[in-house]
């Protein structure tokens, strides 16, 4: 089904500390531009399909998940999208309970076996019987391995390498995200051909083991040739309002908040 509307909220765009980063008082944590100020990385799709009242889709659920849901007044989560099971991405699992209550329904999460196992160990008190308290997630976890349909909505995995570890990043119509990448493969830049949007992970300035230095990003940029980049994962390194190289027309550093439109 044609997915009339698409819009992306950037709710974090920092790396695995935040930015700032604990104690330091470097120029980026210390600036008082707002767009230096990075929660850990998560996205909010819309969708709006023919004749269905508005989709909204979690990609990643961050630490600061709370945080954000407050910032950028998430209501409810449809669904939610797991790039991989790092701590900085699913530590803030156990805030779409809130969702749970209000939707009366299991919130449906997908993602590739590896990180759908390690989410069933790291949050083993979601899926085992037991005193709830205040309440638990209520989770619908569906394994990935190729392109799917969530309701309605046509979504595209990209596998990527972050490492050694094979990560997912998605592409939704002609939007595209992909963050703690350090390859990508041909067959996935393939998936990623014709993309509109991109929200591409570069980490910093200087090489890094598991993530794209700002360098690294530009060669995909200029393979793929979307029409607009916004780089996210960024550490205290970058300053937003400072970049230390140019950047070609089209090409941006993301910031939190920041609300993508497309159609």
């Amino acid at each position: 089904m044609e997915v009339l509307e698409l819009s992306a909220t950037l709710l974090g765009t920092g790396t695995s500390t935040g930015v700032p980063v604990v104690g330091c008082d470097c120029e980026v944590c210390t600036s008082e531009d707002p767009r230096d100020r990075r929660l850990r990385c998560s996205v909010l799709i819309d969708a709006c399909l023919p004749g269905q009242p508005p989709l909204q889709f979690l990609i990643d659920t961050s630490t600061d998940l709370r945080q954000q849901a407050l910032a950028h007044g998430v209501h409810r989560v449809d669904a939610i999208l797991f790039t991989h099971a790092h701590a900085d991405h699913i530590f803030g699992l156990d805030e779409v309970r809130v969702f749970n209550f209000r939707q009366g329904a299991a919130i449906p999460c997908f993602g590739s076996k590896e990180t759908l196992e390690r989410i069933r160990r790291t949050f083993a008190y979601v899926f085992e019987e037991g005193q709830e308290g205040g309440g638990k997630p209520n989770l619908d976890l569906r394994e990935i391995d190729g392109a799917f349909r969530c309701l309605g909505v046509d979504i595209v995995p990209v596998p990527v390498l972050h490492g050694s570890l094979e990560v997912l990043g998605f592409r939704i119509g002609p939007f595209a995200y992909v963050t703690d990448c350090s390859r990508i493969p041909a067959a996935s830049l393939d998936l990623l051909r014709g993309v509109e949007v991109l929200v591409l992970g570069a980490l910093r300035y200087r090489p890094h083991p598991t993530h794209f230095s700002i360098s690294q990003a530009l060669e995909v940029v200029e393979e793929l040739g979307p029409k607009q980049t916004y780089f996210t994962h960024l550490t205290h390194e970058v300053r937003h309002g400072a970049p230390e190289v140019d950047f070609p027309e089209g090409v941006a550093f993301g910031y939190d908040g920041l609300r993508i439109r497309l159609s």
